[in-house]
């Protein structure tokens, strides 16, 4: 008889639990019915940011996101330009001021074996010129070369009239804070040519000129001895006497 009682409130209890929790489970179902499916491979991502994003129409990115896309299209861009980076005689022959094979039967391997005498040389000799230009672009540095001929060019103007308006040119291209193909200068030499715009001369540029040249000499000027472009054009010379 007790075991029989014993069963029977058990059974009571656990009815009564179950009657408790059963409209817990129901709601936790309904719930689970009512989330939100999860997104399908084929699903619009345009339809989800306007959901996500307000002012965004469908098919359109939040402005941030179209920033970065353009940030992460120019760094490909640049990464590309790196992974095509090249350090060869067909750089300097694809500029050659003539003809490529023209200009290396001009061209003799002492005239080339002196341009290892001094940078001058090297910038007097048009193909030398030429040279270290390919060499320049390889380094993303040619703003420098460009800059000193255009200050070379500038110095021959002879019209009072055109020296103003070509010095200002030279300034904003190489001189300015931020100029398009700013030069490596500091900043006292780059106020002192500022200054010099006032009453623009034939030697205004020759500090900023001269910071240029010496850079160059010390630096590019040392690695161009030893990269590929020199060393494979000697080569090419004296096979062509063998």
């Amino acid at each position: 008889m007790q075991a029989a009682a014993l069963f029977l409130h058990t059974e009571s209890a656990d009815s009564e639990s179950f009657s408790r929790h059963l409209p817990l489970a129901r709601s936790s179902a309904a719930a689970a019915r009512a989330e939100p499916e999860p997104i399908r491979s084929g699903q619009s991502r345009g339809r989800i940011r306007e959901q996500s994003l307000p002012g965004c129409t469908a098919g359109q990115d939040a402005p941030g996101e179209r920033t970065g896309q353009r940030q992460n299209r120019g760094m490909r861009t640049r990464l590309g330009c790196l992974s095509h980076k090249s350090d060869s005689y067909n750089d300097f022959t694809a500029i050659l001021p003539d003809k490529p094979n023209r200009a290396l039967k001009r061209l003799s391997t002492e005239e080339a074996t002196r341009w290892a005498d001094s940078f001058d040389v090297l910038l007097s000799h048009k193909y030398g010129l030429a040279a270290f230009r390919a060499f320049l672009k390889t380094e993303f540095s040619e703003e420098n070369l460009e800059f000193w001929l255009a200050c070379e060019d500038f110095k021959k103007t002879r019209s009072a009239a055109k020296l103003a308006s070509k010095a200002q040119r030279i300034f904003e291209e190489f001189i300015d804070v931020q100029a398009p193909r700013e030069v490596n200068i500091d900043f006292q030499t780059r106020e002192l040519t500022r200054r010099n715009m006032q009453e623009p001369s034939l030697s205004c540029f020759d500090q900023a000129q001269g910071k240029v040249h010496s850079l160059m000499e010390k630096d590019s000027y040392p690695r161009f001895l030893r990269s590929k472009i020199y060393t494979d054009l000697l080569s090419q010379t004296q096979r062509r006497l063998s």
